[in-house]
């Protein structure tokens, strides 16, 4: 059988555990879901755009061998795993925050929007990069679905771009669903208990990846 024959028989397996790890419940599932109910559908698609640009980047790495360095690294792992929980705190603490201001009523300036459309796909971003599980999965998911005689790094970076794909398509189309009811998360009192809904869930994610040497 030829190697592409090969390749194309693994991409259902590939697909379905694609679905499976994006509908668990992580850091980037928290993120996604708060920017949506607070800023709607057009606010979550950078965070979405950033997450997947932070793991098409940790997939590239992997295919590379550096996300294998940095998963034997000690120190590489230790770095990645205080400024990767140190973010989600600070996520939290800002949710916290915001919880207790009354929501702003002013309009976005031009400027506005543009800040916060790169603030927040560098968020996702960031949020993605900075945590260490994310280079071990990659290590571990992708070779299963490189056919032996295939180009590693080549099928690894077309690999993630099915991967990408297939998780903006699902993350875009939940933001779509919370966006929907975008007016009634956005009321004074329901966007307070969200705040600090969320705000204690990007801390606690913070503090297992804290406590979690490995």
């Amino acid at each position: 059988m030829m190697p592409g024959m090969d390749l194309v028989s693994l991409l259902p397996g590939f697909v379905v555990a694609v679905v499976l790890i994006s509908a668990s419940p992580a850091p980037a599932m928290a993120l996604i879901l708060r920017r949506a109910a607070v800023r709607g559908f057009a606010g979550a698609v950078p965070t979405v755009l950033g997450l997947e640009a932070g793991l098409y980047l940790w997939a590239l790495f992997a295919a590379a061998g550096l996300a294998a360095l940095v998963a034997a690294s000690t120190v590489a792992h230790l770095v990645l795993r205080v400024l990767g929980a140190a973010f989600l705190l600070y996520l939290g603490l800002k949710a916290w925050r915001s919880a207790w201001r009354p929501a702003p009523h002013t309009d976005d300036t031009p400027t506005d929007v543009r800040n916060g459309w790169v603030k927040a796909f560098g968020e996702g971003a960031l949020v993605m990069l900075a945590n260490p599980k994310a280079a071990a999965f990659m290590i571990a998911f992708y070779p299963q679905f490189v056919p032996a005689g295939r180009p590693l790094f080549a099928t690894t970076a077309v690999l993630a771009v099915l991967q990408v794909a297939i998780e903006i398509v699902l993350y875009l189309t939940l933001a779509a669903v919370v966006g929907r009811a975008g007016g009634w998360f956005r009321r004074s009192a329901i966007r307070r208990r969200l705040d600090a809904v969320s705000g204690t869930v990007l801390v606690a994610l913070g503090v297992r990846m804290a406590v979690d040497s490995r």
